[in-house]
């Protein structure tokens, strides 16, 4: 991985973008979502790369509804595996949900060099991998339809970091929770998820293992009141608000 100095102003978001190279050089992540980052990435830059407060409160409805979850589960692309493993496996823990792998562009082999990487930084079961487990998930084309039947297809809840708006429309149908990181609050998928975490995902998913961590000791009527509390198309709507705010600063600063 190319060092690169800390006092570099781009630091972070050239770190991100080598740990995606490195995840393509190694098998884990695939061209196009190489091309998925160049966007997102063009919209962290207006949210001014930061975690803004409309996100820590999805974060916090998001850590309620977690554990609240009787079979959550986290969903893991290649991606989300090159940029936080380690997250992934700690969230899993402090949550108690389970891993599956699922991919868009499908390949076996991708997929193994996935589970290899979340095994080197602990993950004990992952879901999605045994071809006797695979089943359907109803209204989707695409590879990602290819569901584990012990995991996502049995869950009740799934957290789903850079996800695609034909699946979460899909979860949506088959009654289940979906919970999702997304930089853009207009797509698909942040409109259609329960919960939308309108942040990077490096970002977002230290913040949810922290909230997940302070919650895990409240009441289940204390997480109940802050699930109730929370309106998915309203915080959208503020995150959208905030991200107006930002430009406009920053147009008066040109």
């Amino acid at each position: 991985m190319t060092l690169i100095p800390k006092s570099h102003p781009r630091f972070q978001s050239l770190l991100i973008r080598e740990k995606l190279v490195k995840g393509f050089d190694d098998g884990l992540v695939a061209k196009e979502g190489l091309l998925a980052h160049g966007r997102g990435e063009a919209f962290d830059y207006i949210l001014g790369e930061k975690t803004l407060k409309t996100a820590k409160i999805a974060i916090k409805a998001a850590a309620a509804s977690i554990l609240l979850a009787k079979n959550p589960v986290i969903s893991v692309n290649g991606n989300v595996a090159a940029l936080c493993p380690k997250e992934i496996v700690r969230l899993s823990k402090v949550s108690k949900a389970k891993i599956e792998v699922n991919l868009f562009y499908a390949n076996e082999k991708r997929k193994q060099k996935i589970v290899k990487i979340l095994k080197k930084n602990g993950a004990k079961e992952i879901f999605g991998v045994l071809k006797k487990n695979a089943t359907r998930l109803i209204g989707i084309d695409s590879s990602r339809r290819i569901v584990d039947k012990n995991g996502i297809f049995a869950s009740d809840l799934v957290i789903v970091p850079l996800e695609d708006g034909d699946r979460t429309l899909a979860l949506r149908r088959a009654k289940k929770q979906v919970i999702t990181f997304d930089l853009n609050p207009l797509s698909r998928t942040a409109q259609t998820a329960n919960i939308s975490i309108i942040d990077n995902v490096v970002r977002g998913i230290v913040e949810l293992i922290t909230e997940c961590a302070r919650l895990s000791t409240k009441k289940s009527s204390e997480l109940e009141k802050i699930i109730k509390n929370f309106d998915n198309k309203k915080n959208l709507t503020h995150n959208v608000i905030e991200i107006k705010s930002n430009l406009s600063r920053r147009a008066k600063n040109a």
